[in-house]
C-alpha cells in the first residue's frame, strides 16, 4: 500500500452509496485503523467503495475532481480542510469525516467523535447538513477558510512560528514569547453586516466557522457551521484579563463569557488592514508594513454538504 494518501474511488451512476475515502497516513491517529479496516468498515454499512492510493497533492485533486456520492476523510484538520476547499459549490457530493487529527476542531463542532471504526458505524443512521465556508477578499488576494481568518496576537504567534517550517513545541514556545513582547494592539474600527462599530484596540480578532482553531482553541463555542453566519470575536485590548484568566476559560469553554471579550454573529465583516499579519485556518498571510485597505469576510452559506450521524451535532 503507498504511504501517504489513501482514496477509495466513487462507483458508477448516482447510487448515494458511492465513497471516496481520503486517508492521511501521517495524521496523528492514522495508527488507530489502516485503510484497509476503513474500507471493510464501509462495505459494513452498505457504502461501495473503490480503492485507489494517491501520495501527493495533485494525486489529492484529481481523485477527487468530478468525484460524486459521499467522500469520506480520514485524517486531521488539515485533510478536512484540502478536500473541503476542492469539494466547495459542488453538487452531487457530500463530505464526511473521520477524525484521525491531533485537534480535529471541524468534527468535534459537529459532534463527531470517538474510534475510526467507530464513527463509520454511526455513520449507517446519518443525516446531510449544509456545511458553510468563509470567503476572505482582502489587499493579499481571495481566501475562503473552513475553521477561522483573523488578526491580531494568534495571528502574530502563528506568523512567528510559521508553520510551514513543521511542528516544534520549542518553536512555539519561542514564537508565542516573542509575539506576546512585540504585539502592539492596532485601532480597528469594524462594520458588521453593513453596521459600523466603534474604533477600539484589540488584542486579538477572530472570524470563527468552528467552535475552535489551531491547537483546540476554543474561542467560540456558540459557533455553528451550518447555521449560515460566522462569529466575530474580539478582545478589547485595553480591558485584558490576566493569561491565567483566558487560559482557564479557554480550557472550560468560556471564553466567549469573559467581560474583555464581544461575540458577534454576522454574515459579512469588514476590518482595516493595516498591514498587519492575518492567518486563514492555519495558513499565514504576512504582515505588510505600509499598505492599507480592507479585509471582507463573508460567510459562504452552504458551500458545501456533510454527513453527521444521528444524535450528533455541535
Amino acid at each position: 500500500m503507498t504511504q501517504g494518501t489513501a482514496v477509495v474511488g466513487p462507483g458508477s451512476g448516482p447510487d448515494v452509496t458511492n465513497a471516496t475515502l481520503i486517508f492521511n497516513a501521517k495524521a496523528g491517529g492514522s495508527a488507530r485503523a489502516s485503510p484497509d479496516h476503513l474500507v471493510e468498515a464501509l462495505l459494513a454499512i452498505g457504502y461501495h467503495p473503490v480503492y485507489r492510493a494517491t501520495d501527493d497533492e495533485s494525486a489529492l485533486v484529481a481523485a477527487l475532481r468530478g468525484v460524486r456520492g459521499t467522500v469520506f476523510v480520514a485524517g486531521g484538520d488539515g485533510t478536512v480542510r484540502a478536500a473541503a476547499l476542492h469539494l466547495a459549490g459542488r453538487d452531487g457530493v457530500r463530505l464526511a469525516l473521520i477524525p484521525m487529527g491531533t485537534a480535529n476542531n471541524v468534527a468535534r463542532t459537529l459532534g463527531i467523535e470517538g474510534e475510526p471504526l467507530d464513527v463509520i458505524a454511526a455513520y449507517a443512521d446519518a443525516r446531510t447538513l449544509p456545511l458553510d465556508l468563509g470567503r476572505v477578499t482582502a489587499p493579499w488576494g481571495s481566501d475562503l477558510f473552513l475553521e477561522a481568518c483573523g488578526c491580531g496576537v494568534f495571528a502574530d504567534v502563528l506568523a512567528e512560528y510559521d508553520p510551514q517550517e513543521g511542528k516544534s513545541p520549542l518553536r512555539a514556545v519561542g514564537a508565542l514569547a516573542t509575539a506576546a513582547t512585540n504585539f502592539e494592539p492596532l485601532p480597528l474600527a469594524l462594520t458588521l453586516d453593513g453596521k459600523a462599530q466603534p474604533e477600539a484596540r484589540y488584542a486579538l480578532v477572530e472570524v470563527m466557522n468552528t467552535k475552535a482553531t489551531g491547537p483546540r482553541l476554543s474561542l467560540a463555542t456558540s459557533a455553528d457551521p451550518t447555521d449560515g453566519q460566522l462569529n466575530v470575536i474580539r478582545v478589547n485590548a485595553e480591558e485584558r484579563e490576566g493569561l491565567f484568566r483566558y487560559a482557564t476559560a479557554l480550557a472550560g469553554d468560556t471564553f466567549e463569557q469573559l467581560s474583555s471579550v464581544v461575540n458577534d454573529s454576522v454574515r459579512c465583516a469588514e476590518l482595516p488592514y493595516l498591514g498587519q499579519a492575518f492567518h486563514v485556518d492555519g495558513e499565514v498571510r504576512p504582515a505588510q508594513p505600509g499598505v492599507t485597505g480592507s479585509v471582507r469576510i463573508e460567510v459562504w452559506a452552504g458551500a458545501l454538504s456533510v454527513l453527521v450521524p444521528n444524535g450528533q451535532e455541535g
